[in-house]
């Protein structure tokens, strides 16, 4: 399944988590909504509802929907933050979408926003070398919470924790950064994993929330164990791409969902134009902190000759096995993952 429309290189995508729609953004500086149903002969039909021309003034590098799925949020080389919000017209009908609030702060380029799963909170991280914390509030207003320089170089990701508010960050320096805030003070570093070799450039937590993915320049993606309130530990390290990692997502995903061991499927996406999918689960020994990890599935040549930019899995219920990704030809393709 392929979405296309946009006119330069596709950077990243996020589904909505409410509704059928997913969000791609692109250097082209516009974001393009896809809906999506079933045909009735049990295939899924993507169309282009609608096109935001941002206004951002350089490349969109990421997108993210807040819980609700109401509200999308837009972070720009133009080192803004856009949020966007549908309209409605005198009916109550969804009408355009537009910029409900431009987020100032970040001195250059804006690399990745998130939204905390209680959807009050809103990360944002930049080649600035620094994340920050802002907090959501009524009529579309955010405050800082805080201001975190704890990297020493382009901080290229961020992720919350699913059920907690723990944020992690990656960067260019090879470090994954956690931070959590201080209920007399403000946000804070609160641990640092080390061990990659080369620049985090996308990370993301296990839905269960005990495991983070990090995936990096140096071809590999590594598997962090939290063993400890605040301490995580590498326990296992997925080898096979031939390039740069530029992407991970973690999905519940559809083989053993009913299986307590079961800790879902990683999608890695590469420069070497493959996507991998691993289907991960905990050993039924007590003793090892190690999971078992199985390849399921290898996409060579994804997008042809092109840099796979990013790779995100369905949040929707039924949909687990929906993996969407984003590449340097503009496309937006979308995949549906067979579990063995």
């Amino acid at each position: 399944m392929i979405c296309t429309g946009h006119e330069d290189r596709a950077w990243h995508i996020a589904w909505n988590p409410t509704k059928s729609l997913l969000a791609s953004c692109s250097a082209d500086k516009s974001v393009k909504l896809f809906t999506y149903n079933h045909d009735g002969e049990g295939n899924l039909n993507f169309t282009l509802a609608t096109s935001i021309p941002t206004g951002h003034l350089k490349t969109v590098r990421a997108v993210a929907w807040s819980p609700s799925g109401r509200t999308l949020a837009t972070a720009s080389f133009d080192s803004n933050i856009g949020i966007w919000e549908q309209e409605l017209d005198d009916d109550g009908n969804p009408g355009e979408w537009e910029c409900a609030s431009l987020l100032e702060g970040h001195e250059t380029e804006c690399k990745s926003v998130a939204y905390s799963s209680s959807g009050n909170l809103l990360a944002s991280c930049s080649r600035d070398k620094t994340v920050w914390v802002w907090e959501v509030q009524p009529d579309s207003d955010f405050e800082c919470m805080g201001v975190l320089m704890e990297h020493t170089q382009d901080v290229k990701c961020v992720a919350w924790h699913p059920t907690e508010e723990i944020l992690a960050s990656g960067s260019y320096d090879d470090t994954i950064k956690l931070y959590v805030d201080d209920p007399l003070d403000d946000w804070f570093c609160c641990a640092t994993l080390t061990g990659h070799a080369s620049t985090v450039w996308s990370i993301s937590w296990s839905p269960n929330g005990k495991y983070l993915a990090s995936a990096s320049d140096d071809k590999t993606v590594r598997i962090w164990r939290r063993i400890g309130e605040h301490e995580f530990k590498c326990v296992l390290v997925l080898e096979g791409h031939e390039r740069s990692v530029y992407s991970v997502s973690w999905g519940i995903g559809k083989s053993n969902q009913e299986i307590d061991s079961s800790l879902g499927w990683i999608a890695s996406a590469s420069g070497d134009g493959v996507i991998r999918v691993w289907d991960l689960s905990e050993n039924s020994s007590t003793e090892s902190m190690i999971p078992s990890a199985k390849l399921i599935a290898r996409l060579p040549t994804a997008h042809g000759v092109h840099d796979i930019n990013s790779v995100v899995w369905c949040p929707r219920k039924g949909h687990e096995d929906l993996l969407a990704t984003s590449g340097d030809d503009g496309m937006v393709k979308v995949w549906r993952i067979q579990g063995t």
